[in-house]
């Protein structure tokens, strides 16, 4: 497509004109522009900060903090250049307080270096860190100035931003600048309405932005990283609501399509339920309910599940497959990882057998004549398909797919979904997703917003709550000795490795060294590896020996993550516990506490600890609660780490952090309402203002 030609004749610049007509940026700006997505002028005006720096005042050298940035203006002292393992530059640098800070350079050219002169003025931006011989700033922004000359210092805090290749922050913050001259007022600006402004007593939208783009210099940085001004609080609550209208646009676009109605008299589903050899807690029966009900509609149901380790996940999705298989349609089951569908293919195997119902099996190593009988059976309508993401690739034909159940689905991408929602032939199918550990209340509010959401919030009786305990690596003799203990009374334990060869780098002792190690100190057991390496029948063959009984002990890498379970189990240890988060850990620990006997979970770590890592560790120590650990690793990690993939395109936030302004959350769903019943056009050109076309989620 050409670039848009101005003439003339076109009207004055405004927030809709194209940004390469802005002053100074022209077609090749434009170009970098659009690799961060801007491509209006007012995209600018919402490309908000990523942090501050205060270039307001000069600061005595003597007055420095260490970590804390600052400006300084003073006489070189002294230029030193030499050459240690690497080549290097150091000026000295004094001022009015009598102290000297020390500017060191790595990277430098010669040039560079001859610039630097004994008496020159210099005025200097950086962190201080203590040095040897006083404060020190490595690599600091700097600027010569002559004898006399004014020291320019900013009027307000300046704006660092998100950049890319070839643009860097300061001349984009010139664009930024130009660009806010064409802000027009409230009027032209505003789509949230004045009722629902007055209501929250947020600030008018061009003073915000004016305001967040150039604070003054009054406002300390602390407070404004925090999101504390009320000019933040109104960008903050204004991107939260564009993100959850879109995925509420969402829903209602998905709910106007057509499903198959799963109605069933309920007959196999009950053959399947006087079949278990444990009764259903309440949550479980409330959920099933909930699920059931979705299916009968002749719209999409999109629900998730989702529970504490063991609250019992599975067995709701198989009851929710037996209404679909009876009701004539397809059922396909799928999860992120081989190790993880082989248990769902084991388990419903076992559940469906009392119906004469046997799981067709689809994997990525599953090839040849398998395969080929494995795509036919699906194609001539098999009634339950368990796999991995082999199930949406082409080739794979539903003869009439109802029902598709994604366990851990934040490991899929958007198109991997949709890949398996258009296997449907015509009908949408509905989708049950689980989760393998709870989702924080906000995290879900905001990132499943288009999801109906059902809770198991009960543990099934007879489970035992798991004792840990932090153990320094130094007592790994201690741990082995336990473990031998353990396994003379009957017991089994899990000794989970965090890499599968030696690294260098990291200070993690590989599966198969442990191993070896376990087996030369406690010969009497009988120790098994399994890892992602091995060919998916000798995974089978090792997990099927441990969970039979004839294994001591399982040394594994973190794939046993979810979905094994052996009751029987009862001891996990996990080394370099300090590296893995807070939901990661819960997670492995619910491989035991499964029976009844007592277990216990040691968290071995490599000290120093961090205070991340040690508030981690004591967090696992003191709760058992899946719910209040995910709230936990929400706050210590945020929300990227915790979603994966689900947050690509869907919370890039600009300025909210769902840490710290999930309270807001429950006004912004009113709002949410409010909007997609009284002003529809505002609602769309909301979420394009923040998130760009919005019907690119349409069916994700």
């Amino acid at each position: 497509m050409p670039a848009p030609v101005r003439t003339k004749t076109q009207p004055v610049l405004s927030g809709e004109s194209p940004v390469q007509w802005l002053p100074g940026v022209g077609p090749r700006g434009a170009e970098l522009l659009a690799r961060l997505g801007i491509e209006r002028v007012a995209d600018l005006w919402f490309h908000l900060p990523l942090r501050y720096e205060d270039r307001t005042r000069i600061e005595p050298i003597a007055a420095l903090d260490a970590g804390v940035k600052a400006q300084v203006l003073g006489r070189v002292l002294a230029v030193e250049r030499g050459f240690r393992f690497r080549p290097f530059l150091r000026v000295a640098l004094g001022d009015d307080s009598g102290a000297t800070l020390l500017l060191r350079f790595i990277h430098f050219n010669q040039a560079q270096a001859r610039g630097f002169e004994v008496g020159q003025r210099l005025l200097c931006f950086g962190e201080p860190r203590r040095g040897q011989l006083g404060f020190e700033m490595v690599h600091p922004s700097y600027r010569r100035l002559d004898d006399g000359a004014a020291v320019p210092v900013d009027e307000c805090l300046r704006a660092v931003y998100p950049v890319t290749e070839g643009l860097d922050s300061r001349r984009l913050a010139a664009w930024v600048a130009a660009a806010l001259r064409l802000l027009p007022d409230d009027g032209a600006l505003e789509l949230v309405p004045a009722s629902m402004l007055k209501r929250l007593k947020l600030p008018g939208l061009a003073a915000a932005l004016r305001y967040v783009h150039a604070p003054p210099p009054s406002v300390r940085i602390e407070d404004i990283e925090a999101g504390r001004h009320p000019s933040q609080r109104r960008l903050i609550v204004e991107e939260l609501l564009a993100h959850h209208l879109a995925l509420r646009r969402r829903r209602l676009s998905q709910q106007a399509q057509r499903a198959p109605q799963l109605s069933a008299t309920g007959e196999l589903a009950a053959r399947l339920r006087a079949g278990l050899p444990f009764a259903l807690t309440g949550a479980q029966q409330r959920v099933v309910a909930e699920v059931g009900a979705d299916l009968a509609k002749p719209a999409p149901m999109l629900r998730l599940v989702q529970g504490d380790v063991g609250s019992g996940k599975t067995i709701v999705a198989a009851l929710a497959a037996a209404q679909a298989i009876e009701a004539g349609c397809q059922v396909a089951v799928m999860a992120p990882t081989e190790l993880l569908a082989e248990q769902h293919r084991r388990n419903f195997a076992h559940w469906f057998a009392c119906l004469g119902i046997e799981p067709v099996w689809l994997a990525s190593k599953v090839k040849g004549r398998a395969r080929a009988q494995a795509l036919a059976a699906i194609a001539d309508g098999a009634p339950l398909v368990v796999g991995t993401h082999a199930l949406m690739q082409e080739g794979v034909g539903f003869a009439r797919l109802g029902l598709a159940i994604i366990d851990e689905q934040h490991r899929f991408g958007v198109h991997q979904r949709l890949a398996l929602r258009d296997k449907g032939a015509g009908l949408v199918p509905h989708q049950l997703v689980m989760t393998a550990t709870p989702i924080p209340r906000t995290l879900a509010m905001a990132a499943y917003a288009d999801l109906d959401v059902s809770v198991i919030d009960e543990l099934p009786p007879g489970r035992t709550p798991v004792t840990t305990v932090a153990v320094p690596a130094a007592r790994r003799d201690e741990v082995v000795t336990r473990i031998h203990a353990a396994c003379a009374e009957g017991r089994q334990a899990y000794w989970v490795c965090t890499l599968i060869e030696e690294s260098e780098l990291l200070a993690a002792q590989a599966a198969e060294q442990v191993h070896a190690q376990l087996t030369a100190a406690v010969p009497d057991l009988r120790v098994g590896l399994i890892h992602g390496r091995l060919k998916p029948a000798e995974k089978e063959t090792v997990m099927a020996a441990f969970k039979d009984g004839h294994l001591h002990v399982l040394v594994a890498t973190t794939v046993i993550e979810v979905g094994v379970d052996v009751p029987n189990a009862s001891l996990m240890v996990i080394e370099n516990a300090e590296r893995l988060g807070l939901a990661q850990l819960h997670q492995l620990r619910g491989r035991v506490g499964r029976g009844r006997a007592e277990s216990s979970c040691v968290l071995l770590y490599e000290p120093p600890l961090s205070g991340l890592a040690r508030e981690r560790l004591d967090v696992l120590r003191h709760s058992n609660d899946g719910f209040r650990i995910a709230e936990k690793d929400l706050e210590l990690r945020g929300p990227g780490e915790l979603l994966g993939t689900r947050q690509t395109g869907v919370l890039g936030f600009r300025i909210a952090d769902l840490s710290r302004d999930g309270h807001e959350l429950p006004a912004v769903a009113a709002l949410a309402d409010e909007m997609l019943a009284d002003y529809p056009d505002h609602a769309e050109r909301l979420t394009r203002r923040w998130i760009g076309q919005a019907e690119r989620y349409a069916g994700a």
